[in-house]
């Protein structure tokens, strides 16, 4: 009789190490990510498209494939937070809790509701996580956070001098004109008219048919609030700009000597494996 031989099938049993190795190898592809901005870009595009009349049967097409977009940002982020060594570590980082609340807001189920309203805005902001992904707008946003401090105290000096000059406006100009410079309120509002170049020049000839020299008074608040304030912004955002820029170069340089000290180090090993099993070898032959 015929011996029959049966064929074992080796069974490969995964520990999570290896699929963490998977989920960090498709995290940094940069394939995925680009296929991930192209879905955020999409969703968004959605979303404006049913701001128009649409065919019921379109109406669904669209609501389909928005809950496939959300569930396909469930297993993205999934798949980032599995791939960290740690899952604290995921929370360190500020964009991925800006990725991981976006998405979570996302999942509130309000369509059938009240509320329908509210879900759709929110899930507008997912067109917000490309700021996470495109690392140049990541600089723009971190040079604006960090220039918040230093424009908020432009910001109160240019207060001031709003609110002294519509104080001034109003004890000037209130009988002239009660809706524009009536009271501190609306004096603000003309002023910040005036700031923007809204038809300002109506405004100054109104007053100046009374108070001749009143061109000095627009002018004066002109150079304060167009000129020097908004200059100082741009300043201030320029430089902080900078720094944010020099900080990544620096950030991204230390990463490549990191990563080629490491293949150094990788390949210093792979050596010494190579010289341990060279040297194995030689005492086998040095023993036969």
């Amino acid at each position: 009789m015929p011996l029959l031989f049966k064929k074992q099938k080796k069974i490969v049993f995964m520990t999570w190490n290896d699929f963490q190795n998977r989920f960090q190898t498709i995290r940094d592809n940069k394939a995925f990510e680009l296929f991930v901005i192209g879905v955020i870009i999409f969703s968004s595009l959605m979303i404006g498209i049913r701001t128009y009349e649409m065919h019921p049967v379109a109406e669904q097409i669209l609501w389909g494939l928005d809950y496939a977009v959300t569930l396909f940002f469930l297993l993205e982020i999934s798949i980032r937070m599995a791939a960290e060594d740690r899952l604290k570590d995921f929370f360190k980082k500020g964009w991925n809790i800006f990725d991981f609340v976006i998405v979570a807001v996302s999942l509130i189920p309000l369509d059938d509701s009240q509320y329908a309203l509210i879900a759709r805005m929110l899930r507008l902001f997912r067109v917000m996580r490309l700021i996470s992904f495109i690392p140049e707008l990541r600089v723009l946003v971190s040079a604006l956070l960090s220039a918040l401090p230093r424009m908020g105290y432009v910001a109160l000096l240019m207060f001031i001098i709003f609110y002294v000059y519509a104080v001034i406006g109003n004890l000037l100009f209130e009988n002239i004109n009660p809706v524009l410079w009536g009271d501190l309120g609306v004096s603000l509002l003309t002023l910040f008219r005036v700031a923007t170049f809204e038809s300002w020049t109506s405004v100054m000839y109104e007053t100046m048919a009374m108070y001749g020299l009143s061109w000095i008074y627009y002018l004066t608040f002109i150079f304060f609030s167009a000129f020097v304030f908004f200059n100082m912004m741009i300043g201030i955002v320029v430089e902080v700009l900078d720094e944010e820029h020099k900080k990544l170069t620096a950030d991204q340089d230390d990463l490549e000597k990191q990563e080629h000290v490491d293949y150094e180090m990788r390949i210093e090993q792979e050596l010494q494996a190579l010289h341990q099993k060279l040297d194995a070898l030689l005492a086998q032959q040095a023993v036969k």
